[in-house]
Formats: C-alpha cells, structure tokens, sequence
C-alpha cells in the first residue's frame, strides 16, 4: 500500500464509523512503510489491512476492512492471510469488533479485555502549571515511560504522534521522572484522547482536566481497558 492508499484506508475507516484522527495516517505509516496492504479486484481496491510490526516481538493488526458491496466473497479472508503472513511468528494484538470475535478465534486469537468507548463533554477548569508540553520531555524518557504500557518500545510511532498538526501533548513529571502523558488530537467528529498513562489515578485526572481544556467545549471520545478499575472510575466521574 502506497501511502496515498492509506488515506483511502482512513476514509473506509470514517465510513464505518471509527472516527479517525485527522492526521492519524503519517503517524501510522511512519511506524512501519512496509506493513500495509489494499486488496483489488479487476483493478479496483476492495479491501484493506495493516500489519504492523513494531519489532522483530511484535506486531498489530487494525484496519481490516472490505468495502460493504464486496463482502462475502473471500477478498475479507485473503487480504487476513496475507496480513498474518506478513507478521510470521509475532505475538499479534487487534482490536476486535463484537461481531467478528469468533473469526478471530478461529484463527488462534484470545480475547484479552474488551475495550469501551465513551464519548461526552467535560468541563475543566485552567490546566495545572505542573503539567508540561510534550515537547519538553526527553524523547528517550517517554519511550521507555511508555513501553511500561505498551509490549514493545515504538519509537517511530511516538515521534510521528505527539507531533500531528492540532494535537496537544502534556506530560507530569516528578523529582525530574516523568510520571503521566497524554496526547489529545482532533477527529472528523470532536476530540480522542490517547494514549494517556499515569501512575496514579491522580495523575491522570489532571492529565485528562489539562487535555480536555484545549477543546473549548467540543465533544471528546476516550477508550479505556474495562479490567482498568481507575480508568472506569475516572470515565464514570467525568
């Protein structure tokens, strides 16, 4: 896939209602070029994949999608196989839809916690004079801050996400370590925040105040781990 095909990618996204970031596609390809995949049939594109690895360890698959007109036809499954292929022995993560899960079983997936969107405004006050702009955080510090949260380091990814045109990154440090970050980007419809890490629940609420306060109002969309207890506490307070 070229990286003109990824913004057909992100369109078919929109189109299935995942609300994409605006600028979500530099930030992906930059990850891993060579990890994406469109599907044509008689010339046509079809169907699409990404197959990223992350590193030799790891891989994720998203963007499986065959336009709504072509289902049901086999392009779904040979453009899967080719994306499974791609990432060989891996540990592969996705996020599944509900009504696909029992596909991924089939193909040696287990299902590891479900992940709830949620979506709504927040009134927030000024944002903390603690909290600081991305930016000014040591690179090195957030790759190894993040990769407590993540299976592998993600470099590439890091540095093409916390610059998208619009975004607002904030970070909390303590005693000189960082402690929290969070990253809020502007969609087709209002606001997601991610990721947003934190060590304590604390944390993260003023990470979450502090982000918020950047949309004036607009709706914003945050998806949590339901096997998070702090994060469901900090979704239902909001």
């Amino acid at each position: 896939m070229q990286r003109s095909d990824l913004d057909l990618a992100i369109t078919w996204a929109a189109q299935e209602g995942w609300n994409p970031g605006l600028s979500d596609a530099a930030s992906f390809y930059a990850t891993d070029p060579t990890g994406y995949f469109i599907g044509e049939y008689l010339g046509e594109p079809v169907s699409c994949i990404s197959a990223v690895a992350y590193d030799a360890t790891f891989g994720f698959i998203g963007f499986y999608i065959v336009r709504p007109e072509f289902r049901g036809r086999g392009f779904g499954w040979q453009t899967w196989q080719h994306g499974i292929r791609y990432l060989g022995d891996r540990n592969i993560g996705l996020d599944g839809v509900v009504d696909q899960q029992e596909n991924y079983r089939k193909s040696g997936f287990k299902l590891a916690y479900r992940n709830i969107r949620y979506q709504g405004t927040i009134e927030s006050g000024s944002p903390k004079n603690e909290l600081l702009p991305i930016a000014e955080v040591p690179f090195e510090q957030l790759v190894a801050f993040d990769a407590q949260f993540f299976p592998v380091m993600r470099r590439a990814f890091l540095q093409a996400w916390i610059q998208q045109p619009g975004s607002v990154g904030l970070a909390r440090q303590q005693d000189g370590q960082l402690v929290g970050y969070g990253v809020i980007r502007p969609c087709q419809v209002g606001w997601k925040i991610g990721p947003l890490f934190a060590q304590t629940y604390a944390i993260a609420e003023e990470l979450l105040q502090g982000l918020v306060a950047q949309t004036k109002g607009e709706v914003c969309f945050l998806d949590i781990p339901e096997v998070n207890p702090m994060a469901l506490k900090l979704v239902e307070t909001y």
